[in-house]
């Protein structure tokens, strides 16, 4: 017998399914989606013309770093090493899409010029890959074709099978270490005395360095020794402005959409919240690439400025909501307690969130921290933008840190509803 509301479908290479109507119509609505989206206009040509992956022919209002990085590696051409360098600058001021220029075309250039020079890039960021020595030398291996197990051997050996492994040919090796200082703040800086003393064990190969960091000060915290020989030459990228990020749209647009499809103002719109965002092209890039992608889901004809608006509010949701996943569960306890007060007054003293967090702490029975580190705790959100802070004056009653929430409506709700399934 069948059950009410229940379709039977048979013979799919033998399985029989059981379909409810509420699902067969589902189904339905899904393939009505598809064949819309099939009927549709496209939007993009390219779309990967608008990810940070993506290397252009040319690259705008970089022609000064492209011109000082390859003067730098131009000796690998005549059998020279070059200096080692680091290149310092916010994010998304393009060091490393220039490093990876500057190096692909070295080493397009040495092939005819008869120079064996291979061109390394790792990123310290890349978890489980990257992040620690050991798996940082295996995958340096990996990429001159030697295969380490990432767990199992001595650090000391990976290390000795990596300098093997270059020194087997004669060649020039550029390692590009793009994040420098998530590694060394995960691993200290004993690898990278390793790695700028490595040219001593070395027979037939050579090594230089490329250091990128979005951290002015971080090469300031190393030892002496290190930074002597590691930054032998720096280069400065500076923040894009509003004009230039236009011209990096308007050149990535004109590969990456289908013509006529960008409403006047778009470009001008995602440059200039970019430059608000420290000149941050790739910002300005995620900006209208997902602006694009919010048209084409709705089957819109032309990618307007209110698309602009919502892709912002798409890419700050996705960004709060990745760091506050990623924050240890007392930063996450101290940003509760900073949104259940905000319930009560837009504006928040500190001893009032150390009040409430005392309470949190026992309802959940996590390790009540210091007034201090509570105070660190604070800190560390408002530098990721979350929370907005500022000391005011009590007269004789000294001064406080007033906390607000710096984030709209919309992320503020799916940010609490986060950490209630977090906590509750």
């Amino acid at each position: 017998m069948r059950k009410k509301g229940v379709h039977v479908k048979e013979n799919i290479n033998n399985f029989t399914f059981k379909i409810s109507k509420e699902t067969e119509v589902t189904m339905n609505s899904a393939k009505n989606l598809f064949q819309k989206f099939l009927e549709t206009k496209p939007i993009f040509k390219r779309r990967e013309a608008l990810t940070i992956s993506f290397t252009p022919q040319s690259i705008p209002h970089r022609e000064k770093q492209i011109n000082d990085l390859s003067r730098i590696l131009a000796p690998t051409l005549k059998g020279g090493r070059p200096s080692n360098v680091f290149l310092y600058g916010r994010p998304g001021t393009g060091k490393t899409l220039i490093s990876r220029f500057v190096g692909s075309e070295l080493e397009s250039i040495s092939k005819n010029n008869g120079q064996n020079v291979k061109v390394l890039y790792v990123n310290c960021k890349m978890k489980r890959v990257a992040d620690t020595e050991y798996r940082l030398m295996a995958y340096l291996s990996k990429l001159l074709g030697k295969d380490i197990p990432f767990t199992g051997l001595p650090t000391d050996q990976v290390y000795r099978i990596f300098f093997e492994t270059l020194d087997e040919n004669k060649q020039t090796v550029i390692l590009i270490i793009d994040e420098i200082d998530a590694l060394v703040e995960k691993t200290g800086d004993e690898i990278l005395y390793n790695l700028t003393r490595i040219n001593q064990d070395l027979k037939n190969s050579r090594v230089s360095l490329i250091g990128i960091t979005n951290s002015l000060g971080f090469i300031e915290n190393l030892d002496p020794r290190i930074r002597s020989s590691l930054s032998e030459e720096e280069l400065i990228f500076p923040p894009y402005n509003g004009l230039q990020l236009q011209d990096i749209l308007k050149e990535r647009a004109s590969m990456a959409f289908v013509p006529g499809v960008l409403e006047q103002g778009v470009i001008e719109k995602c440059a200039a919240l970019a430059a608000q965002e420290h000149g941050d092209a790739r910002r300005a890039l995620d900006l209208l690439r997902v602006a694009g992608e919010l048209a084409e889901r709705n089957a819109d004809k032309k990618v307007t400025i209110k698309h602009v608006d919502e892709a912002q509010e798409k890419i700050d949701i996705d960004r709060v909501l990745e760091i506050v996943k990623a924050q240890p569960r007392q930063s996450q306890a101290v940003l509760f307690t900073i949104i259940k007060l905000s319930e009560r007054n837009k504006e928040i003293q500190t001893g009032e969130v150390y009040d409430e967090y005392q309470e949190i702490c026992k309802k959940y029975g996590f390790k009540i921290l210091t007034t201090r580190r509570v105070s660190d705790l604070i800190a560390e959100l408002d530098l990721f933008g979350i929370i907005n802070t500022k000391i005011i004056s009590k007269g004789r009653y000294g001064r406080t840190r007033i906390i607000s929430l710096g984030l709209s409506n919309s992320i503020i709700k799916k940010l609490k509803k986060l950490l209630y399934e977090i906590f509750i």
